[in-house]
């Protein structure tokens, strides 16, 4: 029988500027402009070690954080892979950098919460 598996979860935010290059002709996601972003990474397992967690949330915490600085105030399109900045690609940009330190990465989050959009990528 298969213990228990638990998904825990830490969040941080940045903000940054970015344009949709071929968003709609309007122009409205082409013009440049900003937003406050929220990340969240969860990891998914069975409990490990002897402390019995499924992995260190303060090493979640500064891995997301220190990520969430180098785009925070920050152009996004100027980024390695972030060409187009939407939300499903900064998703693919955050699991790809925490993958390796986190195996049981499970989920990304990232959202605008004051426009009240978000996507969501499951691994």
């Amino acid at each position: 029988m298969t213990g228990p598996v638990f998904e825990i979860t830490k969040a941080a935010i940045f903000d940054a500027a970015h344009s949709l290059d071929d968003g709609p002709v309007d122009g409205r996601y082409r013009r440049l402009h900003g937003h406050s972003f929220r990340v969240e990474a969860s990891v998914r397992g069975p409990q490990q070690g002897p402390v019995g967690w499924v992995a260190d949330l303060g090493a979640l915490d500064q891995a997301l954080k220190a990520l969430a600085g180098e785009l925070d105030h920050g152009m996004l399109n100027e980024k390695p892979g972030l060409s187009s900045p939407t939300l499903e690609n900064l998703c693919l940009y955050f699991a790809e950098r925490l993958r390796e330190e986190f195996p049981g990465l499970s989920r990304v989050v990232v959202s605008r919460p004051s426009v009240g959009e978000s996507a969501s990528l499951s691994l």
